[in-house]
C-alpha cells in the first residue's frame, strides 16, 4: 500500500481530512479540513507567513470573484485552458497531457489541431478502458458566473496574484514609492479541473499563498545573500545538479538575483513545516510549456511514493503592462532617474500540496505495525496531551489540574484520560503530538510526572511546576533531555 494512500486514510479516521459533502455522494475535487487539519493548515500558513514578514513583505485580502475584464487584460480569458479528451466508449475524460503520458508520449503540445494530427498519427488509448483517442478540444479552466452586475461576467479567480497586480499603486503609494516590494496573499482559488483527484493535490477549490516581488526590470534585484541549501536543480537542459543557487555551478541558471534568493526561501520554508529537502526537486520548466505570463519559471516539486509533485512555482512575470495598456492606469515608478515599469518574480505556494506532503513526509510505520506522524514541534495540532494513568487515587484530579495550568500558557494541549495507556500513546503518535504526559503514583509522592517523547518513546521525568513554569515547546530541559530525536 503507497503512502499516499495510507495518510489519506489516517486523515480522515483522526480528523485531518476528508471528501466534501460525503452524505449526498460527494463531489470530486472539492475536501473538508476537519479539526486536526486546521490546526496543522494554520501552522504551515504562520510558518510562511512569518517567513516573509521577516523579508519586509506587506500583506493584502482582495475578493475570489473577479470581473472578467481583469482576465482579459491578464490573458486568461483567451489562454488559461487545457486540452482534454474523452473517451468516446467509457466517457472518461481527462486531460490530454495525462493520456499521452500513459501511452508512452511526452510531447508538449500547445493546441487543438497539433493535438488532432498527433492523435491521428499515433496510437493513444483511454487510460480507463483502453479504447483509442482519436479527438482533443480546448477546455476552460475558469469557472464563470453569467452576467453579474454593471461589470458583466465575473470569474471564480484561479489565482490570488491579480488582486494584487490590479492594486500596484496603491500599494507602492502605501510602500512610500520603494522598490523592490513583496506583497503576499493567502486565498481561496479555484479551477475548473478536467479530472479532479488524488485527494488535496488535484482541487476545484484551494489555497494559495502569493507572493508578487515587484522589482527593477533591469536588474531583478531583491538582496545580496549566499545559498544554504545544497538543492536538487533540474534546469532545462536536463543535466541534473546538486548544489546552492549561488554556487558556480548553479548562478548561470538563474535568470536573476531575485529567482535564486526565492528558489533559496522557499527550500527553507518547506523545510521548516516538515518536508524533506532531499526529496524535492526544482525542475525549471521549458520554455514550450510555460504558463501564457510566464518568461522563466522554475517548478518545485516533491516526491511522493514515485510520483513527483508541484507544490510551488516561481516565475518571472510581466503583468503589470498588460493592466496599463487595458485599464489606462499607469503602472510605472520612479526609479532613480528612470521610469520603469516593474518585473514580477512570483513564488506561488499550494497550501494543500504542502499539507499533504508534510503528511507523507512525518509519515512512518513501527515495527509493530502503529502509525506515526513525526511533525515538527512548530506544526504539530497539539504540542502535548495530558493523562493520569489511572482514574482513582486522586491521578485524575491531579491531572485535570495541571492541565487547566497548563493550557493557560499554551492553548495547544488536550487531556485524555479513555483507554489504555497504550492506546492513548498510540492516538496520540498517530496524530503527531510530540509530548505525552502521563500522572502516575510516583506523582502523589514527589510531584513530578513521565514525560514521553514521540518518535524514541524515550521518557523522562519532570516537576510539575517545571513544565508549567517552562511551557512545553521550546523548553529547554525537554529539549535538552531527548536531543537529537526531538525533530527541529
Amino acid at each position: 500500500m503507497k503512502v499516499y494512500d495510507q495518510v489519506v486514510e489516517l486523515a480522515k479516521r483522526r480528523g485531518f481530512f476528508w471528501p466534501s459533502f460525503s452524505i449526498y455522494g460527494g463531489e470530486s475535487g472539492l475536501y473538508d479540513y476537519g479539526p486536526l487539519g486546521v490546526l496543522l493548515r494554520d501552522n504551515i500558513v504562520r510558518i510562511w507567513k512569518e517567513s516573509y514578514l521577516a523579508d519586509d513583505a506587506i500583506f493584502i485580502d482582495t475578493p475570489v470573484m473577479v470581473p472578467a475584464s481583469v482576465f482579459r487584460a491578464s490573458g486568461h480569458l483567451d489562454k488559461f485552458a487545457d486540452l482534454a479528451t474523452e473517451c468516446s466508449k467509457c466517457h472518461n475524460r481527462q486531460k490530454l497531457e495525462t493520456v499521452l503520458e500513459a501511452s508512452g508520449f511526452h510531447n508538449i503540445i500547445k493546441t487543438v489541431p497539433e493535438a488532432n494530427e498527433f492523435l491521428a498519427n499515433n496510437v493513444v488509448k483511454c487510460v480507463v478502458c483502453g479504447n483509442r483517442i482519436t479527438s482533443a478540444t480546448e477546455f476552460k479552466l475558469m469557472f464563470r458566473m453569467p452576467s453579474q452586475g454593471s461589470v458583466g461576467d465575473l470569474y471564480l479567480r484561479p489565482e490570488t496574484a491579480q488582486g494584487i497586480f490590479v492594486n500596484f499603486k496603491l500599494l507602492n503609494n502605501f510602500y512610500r514609492n520603494r522598490l523592490p516590494m513583496a506583497v503576499a496573499q493567502l486565498g481561496k482559488g479555484f479551477r475548473n479541473e478536467i479530472s479532479p483527484r488524488q485527494s488535496l493535490i488535484r482541487l476545484k477549490e484551494f489555497s494559495q499563498g502569493e507572493v508578487e516581488v515587484f522589482v527593477d526590470p533591469q536588474k531583478k534585484f531583491w538582496k545580496d545573500f549566499t545559498g544554504t541549501h545544497r538543492l536538487n536543480l533540474l534546469p532545462r537542459s536536463g543535466a541534473p545538479i546538486t548544489a546552492e543557487v549561488t554556487s558556480p555551478e548553479a548562478s548561470p541558471l538563474m535568470s536573476s538575483n531575485s529567482m535564486s534568493y526565492f528558489i533559496d526561501k522557499t527550500a527553507s520554508i518547506l523545510r521548516d513545516v516538515g518536508i524533506n529537502l532531499d526529496s524535492v526537486r526544482f525542475r525549471q520548466v521549458p520554455l514550450n510549456d510555460l504558463a501564457h505570463y510566464s518568461s522563466d519559471t522554475w517548478d518545485v516539486e516533491v516526491r511522493i511514493d514515485d510520483d513527483w509533485v508541484e507544490v510551488v512555482g516561481i516565475a518571472d512575470r510581466n503583468d503589470l503592462a498588460n493592466h496599463e495598456k487595458s485599464s489606462g492606469e499607469t503602472m510605472s515608478v520612479k526609479m532613480e532617474d528612470r521610469t520603469v515599469t516593474p518585473s514580477i518574480i512570483e513564488p506561488s505556494y499550494g497550501i494543500d500540496r504542502i499539507f499533504i506532503s508534510v503528511m507523507i513526509h512525518s509519515f512512518r510505520t513501527r515495527e509493530n505495525g502503529f502509525k506515526v506522524l513525526s511533525l515538527p514541534e512548530s506544526v504539530a495540532p497539539y504540542h502535548a496531551a495530558v493523562f493520569p494513568l489511572v482514574n482513582k487515587d486522586g491521578l485524575d484530579k491531579l491531572a485535570e489540574s495541571f492541565f487547566a495550568s497548563l493550557r493557560k500558557k499554551d492553548p495547544y494541549v488536550v487531556y485524555d484520560q479513555s483507554g489504555s495507556i497504550g492506546r492513548r500513546y498510540a492516538r496520540q503518535d498517530e496524530i503527531g503530538t510530540p509530548y505525552c504526559i502521563t500522572f502516575d503514583s510516583q506523582t502523589l509522592q514527589d510531584s513530578t510526572v513521565t514525560v514521553r517523547e514521540r518518535d524514541s518513546a524515550k521518557q523522562v521525568r519532570f516537576r510539575t511546576h517545571d513544565l508549567i513554569s517552562a511551557g512545553i515547546v521550546g523548553n529547554p530541559a525537554i529539549r535538552d533531555a531527548f536531543r537529537p530525536s526531538v525533530p527541529q
